[in-house]
């Protein structure tokens, strides 16, 4: 059990894939100009991650290793149109937004970095928390920089106004910035310094 609360909490702290790793910036820039996208697009990435590394655990032993990649890739790919095609039929709006980036998950390093780095190496239970941990951790960060984006560049959040009428009598406007891809990076350079400096201690 030690070991199993050990390989989740490490991605939520001290190997978070984007704070630490700086891994998955790409997406993080795209989808992150509000709330409702940067969750749904951080739990399609842990679902996926998840069940990726869970597979290719289970299969580890049969996946001839000359091949290893293209398997993992199969995998990812079955898991990417599930979950694409459960988007569309439940949330369309979304996925529209979303756009190719869903596709692109494919080829996440986050997502392949752990297959190889994990789940070949480790039994299927490790290998799900792993994987969910990571997925976890990733979507944190795109929750944090949606929200921040969409507070302040639309005054809402998830398309419900937060900032009252009343600021924007007194003179209040939105920082049409935050909607920026550009402003993503800042923030999560912002949040990548914060977390450095008060939370993460790099070993020496």
């Amino acid at each position: 059990m030690s070991k199993i609360k050990e390989v989740f909490m490490a991605p939520l702290n001290i190997l978070n894939p984007v704070l630490v790793q700086v891994l998955g910036i790409c997406s993080a820039l795209a989808v992150t100009s509000q709330l409702k996208p940067a969750l749904v697009m951080g739990i399609a990435v842990t679902v996926i991650t998840a069940f990726s590394n869970l597979i290719i655990s289970l299969l580890r032993n049969t996946i001839p290793n000359r091949i290893r990649i293209v398997v993992q890739l199969v995998v990812v790919a079955a898991l990417v149109t599930i979950v694409s095609q459960v988007l569309k039929a439940f949330v369309y709006d979304v996925s529209v937004q979303l756009s190719v980036y869903v596709g692109l998950i494919i080829t996440n390093c986050i997502l392949m970095g752990r297959l190889e780095a994990f789940a070949m190496q480790n039994k299927p239970i490790p290998s799900f928390v792993d994987g969910f941990a990571n997925g976890l951790g990733y979507g944190m960060i795109l929750v944090i920089v949606g929200a921040i984006r969409e507070l302040f560049g639309r005054g809402t959040l998830l398309g419900y106004q937060i900032i009252p009428d009343g600021c924007y009598d007194l003179g209040y406007i939105n920082n049409g910035m935050m909607t920026m891809p550009a402003m993503a990076l800042i923030i999560i350079g912002c949040v990548i310094w914060v977390h450095r400096a008060f939370f993460y201690k790099e070993e020496a």
